[in-house]
This record gives structure tokens, sequence and C-alpha cells, in this order.
């Protein structure tokens, strides 16, 4: 495939299905390396068309104490009073300086995501 930059949906698609027949070269190889740029061009392609926004604060903590296995009790040793950690979850008290830092530091939760604006 002659490589150049992906500017319109059908190079996209033609990209996409070069990807799949190539997936599995063996890395070094020239395929390999036509894997390797090609899938760069198409992220590019993605960023720009496609971007992904990062998740609402509280429902990235939700979905990590789904993966922890985590309850409110749980999350209340990391951030305070249960009563708090429910108005937290409901949306109905904004999370502190404080409470990000432990979170990050807890719950491996990034901190660019948990300093976003919420509703």
């Amino acid at each position: 495939m002659k490589m150049k930059l992906i500017k319109t949906k059908k190079d996209y698609q033609v990209a996409l299905n070069k990807l799949e027949q190539i997936f599995d070269a063996r890395p070094g190889s020239a395929e390999g390396d036509e894997l390797e740029v090609l899938s760069l061009l198409i992220e590019n392609y993605e960023n720009e068309y496609y971007p992904i926004d990062f998740p609402d604060p509280i429902e990235a903590i939700k979905f990590r104490m789904e993966q922890l296995g985590y309850n409110q009790s749980d999350l209340a040793s990391i951030i305070g009073l249960k009563s708090r950690v429910s108005e937290i979850l409901n949306k109905k008290r904004k999370l502190t300086l404080d409470m990000i830092r432990s979170l990050h530091e807890s719950l491996n939760i990034p901190t660019h995501v948990l300093v976003q604006q919420y509703d």
C-alpha cells in the first residue's frame, strides 16, 4: 500500500481494511513496519475526527468502584463520611481538592479526569 495521509472517510476505510489484512504482521518485517505507520496514520485521523472526551468525574468514580467491587462504605474510607459519599455520587456535592487527591491515590483515577467540570 502506498502510504499517504488519511484525509477522507474513504481514505480512512481503505486504511482500516489494509490494517485488518496485515494485523498479524511480524514485527521488524516490511509488513510489520507498514502496520506501525498505518496505525499512526489511523490514530491521527481518529484523534482529529472522532475525539473521545474524558468521562464525567462521578461516572469515572462509579466505574472504578464497580471494577474493584467497592461499595459506598469502601469509598467512605477514602473520602469521608458515607453520607458525603452519597452526596458526591448523586452530584449534590462537588469534589474537593483533598478528595480528588485521595481518589487519585486510592483508586488510581487520573487527576485530569477528576478535576473536570460536571453538573
